[in-house]
């Protein structure tokens, strides 16, 4: 049974950092694209960053460009959120989603098909 599972959550004050990775059990992630969406309390959630495996392309959502790294571990075969300069504002439930988007659908939730059960980040101000 396919199953992503998220770590490195926390909480930590403004202005510091934390490191997020997803890995999967049952499954490679060459072929895919992989992403990190965010839900905070009382809000939809959105897009944070996302990479194709193979090649390697990046995106990201506005609010985080400079701040935010994602990049992956073939090694690992993990996918890791580096997350620098936190803001309080960043606080929220991460989730990483795979699937096979165009480029186009990148940031859209619906072009992810399995997720895992993601972990809190909580930013004090």
């Amino acid at each position: 049974q396919e199953q992503l599972l998220e770590s490195g959550g926390g909480l930590v004050e403004a202005g510091g950092s934390l490191r997020l990775s997803c890995t999967a059990s049952g499954r490679s992630f060459s072929g895919y694209g992989l992403a990190w969406f965010r839900q905070a309390p009382g809000k939809d959630r959105e897009f944070v960053a996302a990479i194709r495996w193979n090649g390697g392309s990046t995106y990201y959502a506005d609010s985080v460009k400079g701040r935010f790294t994602i990049s992956k571990d073939s090694a690992k075969n993990a996918v890791h959120l580096q997350m620098n300069s936190l803001k309080p504002e960043d606080t929220a439930v991460y989730t990483c989603g795979i699937g096979r988007p165009i480029t186009s659908s990148v940031r859209r939730a619906e072009s992810y098909y399995y997720w895992g059960q993601g972990t809190q980040v909580t930013i004090s101000s």
